[in-house]
């Protein structure tokens, strides 16, 4: 409990040092912005503090930093700051990938350093800057914001945005360059935030983790992909929504200023005149003063597109007032103008004399809401309609501002998320779970040594895991169940290591039950066994029967060849210990006991049947005098269809009847035994077993030795 204390405490230290460490880039970007504005230099400067931290601290307080900077400044100094947020969190993904990369330890990785942020800041930069700046002069200038004159302005836009931001790019890379490279590696990792909750892996421990294969897809990248269709559809939608309530509202806006604008202009007209003007026009005494204060009214915005007063009559719109415009020249009073089809569905309640909605018109005149406003005499019946047309042209400009201001602030949150979700994904999920998977891979996979088991454990302890969630609890559990199997691998060692050591002392019981009726013998067994292993070791150091010599296969073959003369438990003494030679009769009979051999071992292995040492103590029992050449027994097996073991066994056993000392002979002398087995090389014995055995001649030697023969002696 103490211990995870003191990481919490460590690593709430580390989250106060990286917050230190963002409000001090915030500050830098301000400053440095302030300056260059303050002393009107053609750069920013205002992504110091972001590249700063980025290269230093990492991909979390880059983006932190980044988007922090223009929130703070959107809300005290410029609020388009706001939509620029998403070039400083791209700012920061780049500055932090590239330090990761070493780039700025190389002149060209800063060339293209330099490169690549002025691209961000120029190309993306201007196009956002245009839309939000240049669409509302295209519109109002001549309506068309796809012409190729327009596309022409964009282009040189970006072009001059993209050398000021070269300029202001390679400032911002030199200052975040010198004290990469002044200061010492080591410090310089303090500075990173990387938010461990397990134990720091080194680079190549990392690399190994995120390069872990998984039969679909991994958790770290359904958990961004989640986040990313989560935000995305979440910035859509709000979006689309803000998008249609904003055009709402600018329609809605702009008829009530039309309606109050045509109210102004009804109050102007005399209705007790208007017929008078109808039949005297521009002579009549008040004309000008009543069309004078009309022009006022149109001067007033220049969303008034015209100002007119009609007599709406059956035959048409009867022109009382129809003020001149730069673009069209105002028609005379008392002509008539037919009526358009838009008017088609409100010309009764206009010869009625009634109020009706704007209408909105996309004609030879643009695109206009036009707002009919009833002029009534002193009895309250409407003599004229005071008209006005608000340009609606504007709008779209407005919306594609709006629009652009709204993707770009979303996609800055948009790239703030992802990031953040594939950082906590990498350090909260990836790397612990990848780890506990590696470590338990390499427990599972270890041979079962102790030693290796406990060095397992430890290094799974070692990982420290302390995300304080379900994977923790994993952890902590995937901890326990390794040490209690360790545990129990180990009490399970030292039971099969008695059970082992119990069986053996048994099995060399029975051979020597078995040695003690055979008065010549002696540790026949023993030698034997010595002499296998030394033949096994020298085959494999030959390279023969390497995909049979494992060692598995030698370990049962040394322990079983105490019993390859068990059978001679059913062989009479008499025949055992004949002093002389045997007749056909009596070899007849002790020749019996490789079967006899064979038959008890299958009834010991009818109860153990999965025993690989019993299966080889079979094998030498019923083979090991069977020859190369067929002419052994009791089969009379050939080649390789004799079982190895036993091949091996008849040389040891051969050999070490010839140096023995027998009732029906003397001991042969050691070379005298070795050109035998040579000599019956590929005919008694297989070619190879008999190389390898005379190859290890000083192994053989120690071993004779070892049990009592005079080895001088038997040189000679």
């Amino acid at each position: 409990m103490e211990k995870i204390k003191t990481m919490e405490k460590r690593r709430g230290l580390r989250f106060i040092q990286m917050i230190i460490m963002c409000v001090i880039g915030i500050g830098l970007n301000v400053f440095c912005s302030f300056v260059a504005s303050s002393l009107s230099w053609k750069v920013y400067l205002d992504s110091v503090g972001t590249v700063l931290v980025a290269v230093f601290g990492g991909y979390i307080p880059g983006v932190i930093t980044g988007i922090s900077t223009n929130l703070f400044t959107g809300l005290l100094i410029d609020d388009t700051s706001y939509f620029y947020g998403s070039l400083n969190v791209m700012i920061a993904i780049v500055s932090a990938y590239y330090a990761r990369k070493h780039m700025l330890r190389k002149p060209l990785g800063i060339l293209v350093f330099i490169l690549s942020l002025a691209a961000i800041g120029g190309i993306l930069g201007s196009a956002i800057g245009w839309c939000i700046n240049g669409a509302v002069k295209v519109e109002i200038g001549n309506g068309d914001l796809f012409s190729a004159e327009h596309w022409g302005e964009f282009f040189h836009s970006i072009v001059a945005d993209c050398y000021r931001d070269l300029i202001d790019k390679t400032i911002t890379v030199i200052i975040a360059a010198i004290p990469y490279n002044l200061l010492p590696t080591e410090l310089r990792r303090r500075f990173r935030y990387r938010g461990w909750q397990q134990r720091a892996l080194s680079r190549e421990e990392k690399d190994e983790m995120l390069k872990v294969e998984t039969r679909k897809t991994s958790l770290r990248t359904k958990i961004v992909l989640l986040l990313v269709v989560t935000s995305f559809l979440i910035s859509a939608v709000a979006t689309a929504i803000s998008v249609s309530l904003y055009r709402r509202n600018s329609v809605n806006e702009k008829k009530r200023f039309a309606q109050e604008t045509a109210a102004i202009a009804a109050a102007v007209v005399d209705p007790d005149l208007v017929d008078d003007i109808l039949i005297l026009g521009r002579w009549l005494d008040d004309y000008k003063h009543m069309e004078g204060l009309l022009y006022d009214i149109m001067d007033t915005s220049p969303d008034i597109e015209y100002v007119y007063v009609y007599k709406i009559e059956k035959d048409g719109c009867h022109v009382v007032f129809d003020l001149d415009t730069e673009s069209t020249k105002g028609m005379n009073p008392g002509e008539v103008v037919e009526f358009e089809d838009a008017f088609d569905d409100v010309l009764p309640a206009l010869l009625a004399g009634e109020e009706i909605d704007p209408i909105v018109s996309d004609d030879m005149f643009g695109w206009l809401m036009t707002v009919y406003h009833p002029i009534k005499d002193k009895y309250g019946d409407t003599v004229a309609y005071a008209c006005v047309d608000i340009s609606m042209k504007q709008l779209t400009a407005n919306n594609i501002i709006f629009l652009t201001k709204m993707i770009s602030l979303y996609l800055g949150f948009l790239l703030f998320v992802l990031v953040l979700g594939w950082w906590f994904a990498e350090y909260s999920i990836t790397f612990p779970v990848n780890s506990m998977a590696r470590a338990a891979g390499s427990f599972a996979f270890r041979s079962g040594e102790g030693e290796e088991l406990d060095e397992s454990v430890e290094h799974l302890k070692a990982l420290d895991i302390h995300t304080g969630d379900e994977v923790e609890n994993l952890y902590h559990t995937l901890l326990k169940m390794s040490t209690d199997s360790v545990q129990y691998v180990e009490e399970l060692e030292v039971k099969n290591d008695t059970i082992l050591k119990m069986q053996m002392a048994l099995i060399m019981v029975l051979a020597d039950m078995v040695e003690g009726r055979d008065e010549d013998t002696g540790d026949h067994i023993k030698k034997t066994a010595a002499y296998t292993k030394i033949i096994m070791e020298g085959m494999r150091k030959k390279g023969y029967y390497a995909d049979q010599l494992t060692d598995a296969f030698i370990n049962d073959v040394f322990h079983s060849a105490p019993l390859h003369d068990i059978g001679k438990i059913g062989i009479s003494d008499t025949i055992l210990n004949k002093p002389g030679k045997l007749t056909d009769e009596e070899f007849a009979e002790m020749k019996k006991h490789t079967l006899i051999g064979e038959q008890i071992i299958n009834n010991v292995m009818a109860n153990v049947p999965e025993s690989g040492y019993l299966t080889e103590a079979r094998n030498l029992a019923a083979c090991h005098h069977e020859k190369w050449n067929g002419k052994g027994y009791p089969r009379g097996l050939s080649g390789e269809d004799i079982p190895l073991s036993a091949r091996i066994m008849a040389v040891a056993d051969v050999f070490d009847a010839l140096i023995s000392k027998r009732v029906y002979k003397p001991p042969f002398s050691i070379d005298k035994a070795l050109s035998i087995i040579q000599e019956d090389a590929g005919s008694h014995f297989d070619p190879l077993v008999a190389d390898a055995f005379l190859s290890e001649k000083e192994e053989v030697l120690k071993v004779a030795e070892a049990f009592g023969a005079d080895v001088d002696k038997l040189l000679k």
